[in-house]
């Protein structure tokens, strides 16, 4: 019990600042009693404000109270330490760096568990009691504990700011509402946050709403995704089992090739090979004969000769001579050349189906339902054809490959756009007219203003507009004095000015031209020329799939046919160009196809 009582003694006695014993206790107005040091120190911080307040109930002195050591309370005090009095057990924790201390602790800072809106002070759960026992501070507003309480002071009138000015959009304090923020409209700032406290909340929902749709969506994403990559595995795998199945296809009619041609070289060689067995017996035979006649021949005894001489008969033609017919030495060579007329239709065919192919594959985009390629009839049809033999050769191959279907071009047609040549980029002798889609070669240079992207020796010319996603063009030509053109795309870092390969379309990494004559086609890309074969057309059609890197050529007339196609990367934005030969007179034109 006597222990009890002086830890209740210790409390009675201690400074509610320090928590320690009183050391030179004073008693301010309001009755509560500190250290002079303790009090001192918390008045001098208050200072600036012209206002002093007791720490404990808060009350405040317009000046600032003389302190003077309570003598009684001290003796009392010192009385107290000889009756063992100690200072009160702390059950607080000292605040670290990232903690929010108590403003009334002196010495070492403890830790603060509650701020006050009110007071503008935060308190430890010693300091912060009085706000639990006395009327007054029950009514402050305590939150957790915050370092940004000063920002509820009014730095113009040193104030705290409880008003909120809806035309300025800015917290003040009751003097502000007199001076600069006259006539604006306020409201209590509770009642302004209760206001912003509603829109947030709908914020809130439209934000979480928004969240939840936007994971669906990404759901759904994750869903095409896999949709994608499964189709995309049995794509790939049903392709292996098509081409597996054409190999097999092959190789079937490769075995029937062999084993009829082995079964035909079998039939004639054992035909050959009767006839000189019964060759080889006639001559045995007359060789036997022969051997008589001279034998007779030698018989001295007239008698004898004239007894055995045999009856006069001419010598028997041969049976066999006459079906003997040596012919041309080719034999075999009609199966070949029909062998390879089929692989040359099979060529054929396969690069007019490996565009569809190539479209087909270009054609998958995210919700987009995927075209079906219908390639593997068309092969199984070329190779099901059905193979005979004759007795010195294999029947032809009776298959017939259109070389275009004229259905195909409206397949093109919807990726059309238009396209002008940038007169920016034109060689002075190529005139441009009919709105920048016609180029003609000229005599004399035309009069361009100098610019930097202008080709100055080559006569070449580029697109204003950049290429990076599907699109379709044609290119409408004729030949001046048998001159010729290229179709090109390059990048828009290719080379203008001189006359290195740099700046030549298809002579560099920079540009792929296909190049047209009146009898013949070259394709060209970083030097490598490519012969192409294909018939002779007036118009040139181009197909470009950016994002899959496909560039293919067509020559367009009733149908269309595949001259040239490339499957690569392209690492930049391309452009349209155009070559025209030296000769007078030629000329290009973009096409607009609508």
């Amino acid at each position: 019990m006597a222990q009890q009582g002086n830890q209740l003694d210790s409390v009675k006695f201690s400074c509610s600042i320090c928590l320690d014993l009183l050391k030179d206790p004073v008693t301010i107005p309001c009755g509560h009693n500190y250290c002079m040091d303790c009090i001192k120190t918390c008045w001098d911080e208050e200072d600036h404000r012209g206002v002093h307040s007791c720490p404990l109930c808060r009350e405040t002195f317009t000046l600032r109270p003389v302190l003077v050591r309570n003598s009684m309370l001290a003796e009392l005090v010192e009385d107290l330490k000889k009756t063992g009095l100690q200072a009160a057990p702390v059950d607080y924790c000292y605040a670290g760096p990232e903690d929010v201390t108590c403003d009334l602790c002196t010495g070492r800072k403890v830790k603060a568990v509650q701020s006050c809106l009110v007071c503008l002070v935060s308190y430890c759960e010693k300091h912060l009691q009085p706000h639990y026992d006395v009327a007054q501070l029950k009514k402050h507003k305590l939150v957790d504990p915050s370092n940004k309480l000063q920002e509820n002071i009014c730095s113009r009138h040193d104030e705290v700011m409880k008003i909120f000015c809806r035309t300025d959009q800015q917290s003040i304090c009751y003097l502000c509402t007199m001076d600069e923020h006259k006539g604006h409209e306020t409201v209590a700032a509770a009642a302004e946050r209760c206001e912003k406290q509603k829109e947030l909340e709908v914020s809130r929902q439209q934000i979480q709403q928004r969240i939840q749709d936007r994971e669906k969506d990404i759901e759904m994403l994750q869903q095409e995704v896999e949709d994608i990559n499964v189709s995309a595995d049995k794509a790939v795998e049903d392709s292996e089992k098509t081409f597996d199945e054409v190999k097999r296809l092959l190789q079937k009619r490769n075995s029937d090739v062999k084993q009829q041609v082995r079964s035909q070289q079998e039939h004639e060689v054992s035909r050959v090979k009767d006839l000189q067995e019964k060759l080889q017996q006639e001559i045995t035979d007359l060789k036997r004969r022969e051997a008589e006649l001279e034998k007779l021949s030698h018989t001295e005894d007239h008698n004898q000769f004239l007894h055995n001489y045999p009856s006069p008969s001419p010598l028997s033609g041969s049976t066999h001579s006459s079906s003997i017919q040596i012919r041309p030495l080719r034999y075999f060579e009609d199966v070949t050349a029909a062998v390879s007329e089929t692989r040359d239709k099979l060529q054929d065919l396969l690069r007019e189906t490996w565009t569809n192919i190539s479209l087909s594959v270009a054609e998958v985009d995210v919700l987009l339902s995927e075209p079906k390629p219908k390639t593997r009839d068309k092969l199984q049809d070329l190779l099901g054809a059905k193979v005979t033999t004759t007795p010195l050769s294999v029947a032809e191959v009776d298959v017939s490959v259109s070389s275009g279907e004229p259905d195909a071009r409206a397949g093109f047609l919807k990726y059309s756009r238009k396209i002008n040549l940038d007169p920016n980029t034109a060689n002075p002798y190529l005139q441009l007219s009919e709105g920048n889609t016609r180029a003609t070669m000229m005599r004399e240079k035309e009069y361009y203003p100098i610019h930097q992207d202008r080709f100055t020796r080559r006569w070449q010319v580029l697109s204003r507009q950049r290429l990076n996603a599907r699109c379709y063009w044609e290119v409408e030509w004729s030949g001046g004095g048998g001159g010729g053109i290229e179709v090109a795309v390059a990048y828009d870092d290719i080379s203008r000015a001189g006359n290195s390969d740099d700046c030549v379309f298809g002579l560099n990494d920079m540009s792929w031209t296909l190049i047209c004559n009146a009898t013949s086609y070259t394709f060209c890309h970083d030097g490598i020329e490519t012969p192409v074969l294909g018939p002779p057309s007036s118009r040139i059609g181009v197909y470009l799939d950016h994002r899959a890197g496909i560039l293919s050529f067509y020559s367009v007339s009733e149908t269309m046919t595949l001259l040239h196609t490339v499957q690569t990367t392209f690492t930049d934005l391309l452009y349209a160009g155009l070559w025209l030969s030296r000769s007078s007179g030629t000329t290009a034109k973009i096409l607009h196809i609508k």
